[in-house]
């Protein structure tokens, strides 16, 4: 809990994390009104799906240039703008008038998350460089916190009455608390890397832990997905606890975040990878025991032991010898952002033509590639 104190003492670290928490806000509160974007549009759930792809093609389209971009104008300029940015994008697919208008308001909305995304994970790992303190993992720890939020404003819709007004506030208190926090970070730029030409043995470490960010939140991905329909057909849950899973997951993940920088700082981030993996491989097969109490234990443990590695990857990506830090998490933002789309339709179809629970151990024996590809990154010591 180190790193809470720090980030909830100093406003030097208070600010970036709270850009995390905002991120998730904006995007939770749309996903609030999914469904009814998709009744006052009229159209059907393959259309919404459609338009849908488009945030994850606008998410997908800044990957390449962020680093760039971020780099031009400083980390720090591009965290408070790409927040602003975002903040506005938001209030975009609520008031679109057309299907094909709200599928460009979300390939907007996703462009704005992206590079947000990019641009605070660098914005940390740059601060974490300066002042030899790691809080990466509790800021992480603060964009669930930004879903909780998100989801704790459900509560306010019937008295508002309206998506736009609903959303619009939203807009102003994120904005409005950034306000005063972003003036701690918008001066900070990234230290300039002595970039080495590429080589495949420059590119290797990235590779192996971009592979780990597509198959950690490749399976946070399926969980969130899946866990309701696992509790429901293999586990005979009854239906109060159909949400369990996923709540446990959540929590869980939450709490770990939060307590992932001080382990990190004492054992390193290779070791806090291999503990939090060798956690969800346990919670794996808690799952596929099938009784409903383990299954909802095995959920959470691996919401706990994924909890620390995505912040670890981000770390260590933007560290990488040779590679200027947004680049490295540039790229595994990216590869992670395809393992959590690809992964839920791809163990969906393995679901219908096999069953649920071989889905399952697809996630196993995924996890078992990430326990040896950390064994692989502590001997390289990257």
């Amino acid at each position: 809990m180190k790193s809470l104190r720090l980030i909830l003492s100093n406003p030097r670290y208070f600010g970036p994390a709270w850009v995390f928490a905002s991120l998730n806000i904006l995007f939770g509160t749309w996903a609030i009104y999914i469904p009814t974007v998709k009744e006052a549009l009229t159209i059907d759930k393959s259309q919404l799906g459609v338009a849908i792809f488009f945030l994850s093609l606008g998410v997908f389209t800044v990957f390449p240039v962020a680093a760039k971009i971020i780099n031009k104008f400083g980390v720090g300029k591009v965290t408070w703008y790409g927040i602003l940015v975002n903040c506005l994008a938001a209030l975009l697919p609520l008031i679109a008038p057309s299907y094909w208008m709200l599928a460009i308001a979300l390939f907007i909305f996703g462009a704005t998350q992206g590079l947000t995304d990019i641009a605070m994970n660098t914005l940390v790992t740059e601060i974490e460089k300066e002042d030899k303190q790691n809080f990466m993992s509790a800021a992480h720890g603060f964009f669930s916190l930004g879903g909780v939020f998100a989801g704790l404003g459900s509560f306010v819709i019937l008295a508002i009455g309206s998506p736009v007004i609903h959303m619009a506030i939203v807009v102003f208190i994120v904005i409005a608390i950034n306000f005063f926090l972003y003036k701690n970070y918008f001066h900070i730029k990234a230290a300039p890397v002595e970039k080495e030409p590429f080589s495949l043995k420059l590119f290797k470490p990235l590779l192996l832990i971009g592979i780990v960010s597509f198959i950690v939140m490749g399976g946070e991905g399926a969980i969130v997905d899946w866990s309701g329909l696992y509790l429901k057909e293999i586990s005979i849950a009854p239906e109060a606890l159909w949400g369990a899973g996923f709540l446990a997951f959540s929590i869980c993940m939450t709490t770990g975040r939060f307590v992932g920088d001080s382990i990190s700082q004492r054992i390193g981030s290779v070791k806090v990878m291999i503990l939090g993996i060798s956690i969800a491989i346990l919670g794996y097969f808690a799952v596929l025991s099938a009784e409903t109490a383990f299954t909802i234990m095995g959920f959470g443990l691996v919401g706990l032991g994924f909890s620390v590695i995505i912040p670890e990857l981000f770390r260590i990506g933007g560290n990488v010898k040779g590679i200027e830090s947004s680049q490295g998490i540039a790229f595994i933002a990216g590869a992670g952002y395809a393992g959590f789309l690809s992964a839920p339709p791809v163990l969906g179809f393995l679901a219908e033509s096999s069953s649920l629970v071989a889905s399952f151990f697809v996630l196993l024996a995924c996890a078992f590639v990430v326990l040896a590809a950390a064994f692989v990154l502590g001997k390289r010591q990257v």
